[in-house]
């Protein structure tokens, strides 16, 4: 585990900022999973670390191996605040990884209705499909999700 991955999963924003102060690189430095601290750091559930990261230049929409953001990570954690967080620093609502999911899929599929609802009043592309040929919108018909 990096020194940065070890802060992040411990809380320590001051310890955080001292070290992406030195070496501001690492805020953009995928571990061995493709995984960007700010992935891992929304991941973990953390506002004051994600916070942080972006403060000191972690991009925003890195895509891990997968090509997941961390919007797309925490919309099915279901944590509003975070995915509130990361679109007022520019999140792009519709992107997709790999498998053509967007981050409102993503919280169709986990019955995260909240942060679907809040994705949709932010902007979020409905009609937007996946390679099976299904868009958030079939997703919800089908798991009985009201949006």
């Amino acid at each position: 585990m990096s020194p940065l991955s070890h802060l992040i999963r411990t809380n320590d924003v001051a310890a955080i900022k001292t070290l992406l102060t030195r070496q501001p690189a690492l805020a953009n430095q995928a571990d061995q999973r493709g995984f960007s601290p700010l992935i891992l750091a929304t991941y973990m559930g953390s506002t004051a670390v994600t916070q942080a990261l972006i403060e000191c230049g972690a991009k925003v929409n890195a895509q891990d191996a997968s090509g997941n953001t961390a919007l797309m990570g925490v919309t099915f954690k279901g944590n509003p605040e975070l995915v509130t967080l990361l679109i007022d620093h520019g999140a792009e609502l519709d992107l997709q990884n790999k498998e053509g999911s967007t981050a409102l899929m993503f919280a169709v599929n986990y019955g995260q209705a909240e942060i679907a609802k809040l994705l949709i009043a932010k902007g979020a592309d409905t009609t937007i499909k996946d390679v099976k040929g299904l868009s958030a919108m079939d997703y919800a018909a089908q798991k009985g999700v009201v949006l």
